[in-house]
């Protein structure tokens, strides 16, 4: 899936990345507020949705190879998290939707896509 096409419909804004967004594309999504559990996914190309806002997140999501971070639950990054997204090249977007909403809407997302 193309995360440019999918951020309309799950209502999502970007914070950090936007050179980049164009090119990013994933085939799995996680979805996790255990960043242990985050450790010892085997894919590489995932969009990490969770609501966890600090900066393990997004040294979790390079360390593991993840294409991009959606803050779900109207959660707001802090400073620290959206520097370091930018060092990483990790593109890091908000959604005010919850997380269950979020995910029934990507699977939307990939059925539009087939």
């Amino acid at each position: 899936m193309n995360l440019l096409l999918c951020m309309s419909r799950l209502e999502a804004r970007l914070v950090s990345g936007t050179g980049n967004v164009p090119d990013v594309s994933f085939s799995h999504v996680v979805v996790s507020d255990l960043m242990s559990d985050v450790l010892v996914v085997e894919e590489d190309d995932y969009l990490l949705l969770t609501s966890l806002s600090g900066e393990q997140v997004i040294r979790t999501a390079d360390i593991t190879g993840a294409r991009a971070v959606l803050l779900c639950n109207g959660k707001t990054p802090p400073a620290g998290m959206i520097r370091l997204a930018d060092e990483h090249g990790i593109p890091l977007l908000c959604t005010p939707l919850r997380t269950f909403e979020l995910c029934r809407r990507i699977v939307h997302c990939q059925d539009a896509r087939e």
